[in-house]
């Protein structure tokens, strides 16, 4: 099988992959930890314990950046979600990769086969200027 048809087999086997790849979510998942404003609170204490862990996911899209809190009981599910679009990511990039390869090949073939049609070509013209020269000489014979 020729290298071309790997690579498309390569792509195909992206495209299922990223047709199974369920629910999508950017952004990175944080763990937060903050202070309150009451006075006597245990997070004003030397030292503090301060009130959490509170889940966050910062997600940039678009220029804008937005935070947005997770419930602790669905941690998991939006950690698949953000593994799906992390490898969504990765697929897409190894899909430019193969497609710039393939691309590459294509455009050298053509090139093989215009240095091919050109050899050819002079190849037909020198045969055919030797037939003409060694006409000539015949017609000219002193």
């Amino acid at each position: 099988m020729s290298r071309p048809e790997l690579l498309r087999q390569r792509i195909d086997k992206i495209k299922q992959q990223i047709a199974a790849l369920g629910d999508l979510r950017p952004g990175a998942l944080s763990q937060q930890y903050n202070v309150c404003g009451s006075a006597g609170c245990q997070c004003k204490a030397t030292p503090p314990v301060k009130h959490g862990p509170y889940y966050q996911i910062s997600i940039k899209r678009h220029g804008k950046s937005t935070t947005q809190f997770v419930r602790e009981q669905d941690l998991a599910e939006v950690q698949i979600q953000l593994d799906n679009y992390r490898r969504l990511r990765e697929l897409v990039d190894e899909w430019i990769t193969v497609s710039s390869e393939i691309s590459r090949l294509r455009i050298h073939e053509l090139r093989q086969a215009e240095r091919v049609e050109k050899t050819k070509g002079k190849s037909r013209i020198v045969k055919e200027n030797a037939n003409r020269g060694s006409k000539i000489k015949r017609a000219r014979p002193r």
